[in-house]
């Protein structure tokens, strides 16, 4: 357990100096890079948001099938 908490102390430290290091030394100025950020992360959430809800849907029409009265 003490070794996966430090992996994942590892991953965090290591994203959060990557992220850094790539704001740091992108070639575009920062508020037009905040904008594509921030619309890149909206597109990613409208996506998730997109495959739950099909994913959702498609589990309840199986739960209903499985509700339902079978006829022998």
């Amino acid at each position: 357990m003490k070794r996966m908490f430090g992996f994942l102390i590892g991953i965090f430290v290591g994203a959060l100096v990557g992220s850094t290091v790539a704001l740091l030394m992108a070639p575009e100025s920062g508020e037009k890079l905040r904008t594509q950020i921030r619309e890149r992360g909206q597109n990613f959430m409208n996506d998730v948001q997109h495959a739950a809800d099909s994913r959702k849907i498609e589990l309840r029409g199986r739960l209903e099938s499985l509700r339902a009265p079978r006829e022998f």
